[in-house]
């Protein structure tokens, strides 16, 4: 891995955190093109398809940090799958930011923080996509490594699916290891791709946010369209 290897991303723009615990914070959006999942309700499923992706060397995105004075969201896609692994992490410990947040499925997500250097502040924001019976069972699993291998840096995001069976047994189970996976840490999400059907699913996420002793997340990039 070469520190001056420019990195390979389809967007890089000014913005703000819209999900989770740094919502509303200045971020510099850091978008990775391809992702190891198909979910039919991602919100950048088109961008990631039809955006070709550039090469930005970590000067200039250096520049683009200190000029603003913004933390850095890496996202995607999926940040820590193969094809992206390297480059994240070279974001991750090269840059100097005030604070980064990584969005993840969890495909390599415990490697990249074990060799994310232990001085960078990262908030790092475990969001699986849960399907069928063994989804759950690995989530459940993960969550339980992040969050002992690496407590105070993990949060836990979860797209809420009133009818996912599946999912709302993973949120049981969290709920049940409050001692392990601490609720303040898990946010609960709208379903949607728009402001209206995010709105319209709300109501949903914030009772089963009051029943588990979740957070709620709204997701203020689709409401208020800054992304």
């Amino acid at each position: 891995m070469c520190e001056k290897d420019p990195i390979k991303l389809i967007e890089v723009f000014n913005s703000w955190q819209g999900e989770g615990p740094d919502s509303g914070k200045a971020m510099i959006i850091l978008r990775f093109k391809t992702c190891n999942l198909n979910c039919s309700w991602c919100d950048t499923r088109v961008k990631m398809r039809i955006t070709p992706e550039a090469e930005y060397p970590l000067a200039q995105l250096q520049e683009i940090i200190n000029e603003t004075g913004s933390g850095i969201l890496v996202t995607g896609g999926e940040p820590t799958m193969a094809k992206h692994y390297n480059d994240c992490l070279k974001l991750l410990n090269y840059l100097e930011y005030p604070i980064a947040n990584v969005e993840s499925n969890g495909c390599q997500l415990v490697e990249l923080v074990e060799n994310v250097k232990k001085n960078k502040k990262v908030n790092y924001i475990f969001s699986p996509k849960i399907f069928h019976l063994s989804d759950a069972e690995i989530a459940e699993e993960k969550a339980l490594e992040l969050f002992n291998r690496f407590p105070g840096k993990i949060y836990l995001k979860i797209v809420y699916e009133n009818n996912n069976m599946h999912l709302k047994m993973f949120m049981e189970r969290i709920c049940n290891l409050k001692n392990k996976i601490p609720g303040q840490f898990v946010y609960l999400m709208p379903e949607g791709t728009t402001r209206a059907t995010l709105i319209q699913n709300s109501e949903k996420v914030f009772d089963a946010a009051e029943k588990y002793r979740f957070n709620f997340s709204s997701r203020d990039h689709i409401i208020y369209g800054f992304v």
